[in-house]
């Protein structure tokens, strides 16, 4: 009577104990969110914000023919995706502001990033704490240096790209990821399940092509790892969804997906994606000694399979000079960071699992310290403690003092980093602050940029750049170069921050 007196008291402890720690993962899961949600608030500017903006823009003006997002020119742009489209919709049809309509979107990818985590760890584990830990180690196991990069899912940068297609397409793919792997469990899923499977993958792969490759890496592992094998009628409905998939990307009218394999000149930008990488994503590491633990349980793990697929095709790109095929990098952390979660609650004995719950409280505390800066997008800095404050990125100031003078349309001559905002408001600029594959002229426009500024340029080799693309405008920072202050072709329209002036182009 005694000895099941106290094994029943120990199992309560025990359940106690597992209860106070779902609770505190759950928690935490939620101040994470609570934080995400302020942030959506203030959006915080920082790297590709404004071309998006700027694709909301022409949208908005013509859903049919809108042009080229940058500069104006009539050629296709991959930012036209369908989640665009959807947005350049919703901002033509009730008048919101741009930046408005990029909260909508940001609450949307939000949402949808968060549920298909929920969706796809509950095809994996059962277990209610789980889906709530996934999330934690997807936003906190990367390392102790800070990473922001659109399509990594760290939380600061999360915070800065909340808003991009790659947040949409990557909530979309871990729904994708969570509906194959149910549509793959015996023939339950019939035609329409699996033709709808390949729509999903497409419109991943429009939305932002290097997490739809993510996407396709990982509906590959699901299907190479289902239990049972797929038998036939399953494998002929899955070529039937790839069939779909491939129509709908060969259709989309505002640009061609598949001239996309023969672009160039990205490896530069990405090299940076093989530097510092156990200061970026070490925390990671422990994701993959779990996935070594899931790979002696099952040679077919779906997560195992996942990640040796994408750190193949990145270490491909290391040792080819091929950096962009660094962008497929999610493709190995995703599966790892989940397979941490996961292994808290699947390790065989009792000691392993609790040694290892440890190990990871402690990366996931010291991956939040890492990214503590975020906390500076909803709180001001001097609230903030001097450590934490350190760790704060100032966004960008923005281009609004622009707006009240340049109207939608006009032409800006500036350089690359003041090209890459005020396109938001609606002016083009002269030269694409981004690479621009579908522009045949990118490099002369460059160049037109680089010599207006340039010391050496003549008044009269300016004046040239000035009526070659119908230069209204120019804004340039001090010390820039280009025509005088006092030149008879300019009048000083205004000023901005960091001592930035706006030049209208009066004459002729």
């Amino acid at each position: 009577m005694r000895v099941a007196t106290k094994g029943v008291i120990r199992g309560a402890a025990r359940g106690g104990v597992r209860g106070a720690v779902r609770g505190c993962v759950r928690g935490a899961a939620l101040l994470v969110l609570a934080l995400l949600l302020l942030v959506i608030v203030r959006l915080p500017w920082a790297g590709d914000l404004g071309i998006h903006a700027a694709t909301v823009e022409r949208l908005r003006h013509d859903l049919a023919d809108p042009g080229n997002p940058l500069v104006d020119a009539d050629t296709p742009s991959p930012y036209y995706s369908p989640w665009m489209l959807l947005l350049g919709c919703l901002a033509k049809a009730t008048g919101l502001g741009t930046f408005v309509v990029l909260r909508v979107a940001a609450l949307v990818g939000l949402a949808l990033l968060v549920t298909g985590v929920w969706h796809f760890v509950r095809t994996l584990s059962a277990r209610r704490g789980a889906p709530a830990l996934a999330l934690l180690c997807l936003l906190l196991l990367w390392g102790p240096g800070l990473f922001n990069w659109s399509g990594f899912l760290g939380l600061n940068s999360l915070a800065l790209t909340v808003s991009y297609p790659s947040t949409f397409a990557l909530g979309l793919s871990f729904h994708l990821w969570a509906l194959l792997r149910k549509a793959l469990r015996g023939d339950g899923a019939g035609w329409s399940a699996f033709l709808g499977l390949g729509a999903l993958w497409a419109v991943a792969l429009l939305s932002h092509q290097f997490t739809g490759v993510v996407a396709s890496f990982g509906a590959l592992a699901m299907v190479l790892g289902a239990r049972p094998w797929p038998t036939r009628a399953v494998w002929a409905r899955l070529a039937g969804g790839l069939g779909v998939g491939l129509v709908a990307l060969a259709i989309w009218p505002y640009y061609s997906f598949f001239d996309l394999f023969g672009v160039g000149g990205l490896e530069e930008i990405h090299r940076s994606l093989y530097r510092n990488l156990l200061p970026h994503f070490g925390l990671a590491l422990l994701g993959v000694a779990a996935l070594a633990l899931r790979l002696r349980r099952d040679r077919r793990d779906s997560l195992v399979l996942f990640f040796l697929l994408g750190a193949a095709m990145f270490a491909a790109g290391g040792l080819t000079g091929h950096y962009s095929w660094g962008r497929v990098l999610p493709a190995a952390l995703i599966p790892a960071q989940v397979a941490a979660a996961l292994e808290v609650f699947e390790a065989g004995r009792t000691g392993v699992r609790r040694a290892f719950a440890g190990v990871l409280g402690v990366a996931l505390l010291a991956g939040a310290w890492t990214q503590a800066g975020t906390l500076g997008y909803v709180v001001p800095k001097g609230a903030l403690p001097g450590p934490v404050a350190a760790k704060y990125k100032v966004p960008w100031t923005g281009y609004d003092w622009l707006a009240p003078q340049v109207k939608y349309g006009d032409v800006v001559l500036a350089k690359t980093f003041p090209s890459r905002q005020i396109p938001a408001y609606g002016p083009y600029t002269v030269a694409p602050g981004y690479p621009d594959f579908f522009l045949p002229d990118q490099e002369e426009r460059l160049a037109a940029v680089r010599d207006y500024f340039a010391p050496g340029t003549s008044r009269a080799g300016r004046l040239a750049v000035l009526h070659r693309y119908g230069v209204r405008w120019i804004v340039q920072y001090p010390g820039d170069g280009g025509l005088g202050a006092g030149d008879p072709a300019l009048r000083r329209a205004g000023g901005g921050p960091e001592g930035q002036v706006l030049y209208e182009v009066v004459w002729g």
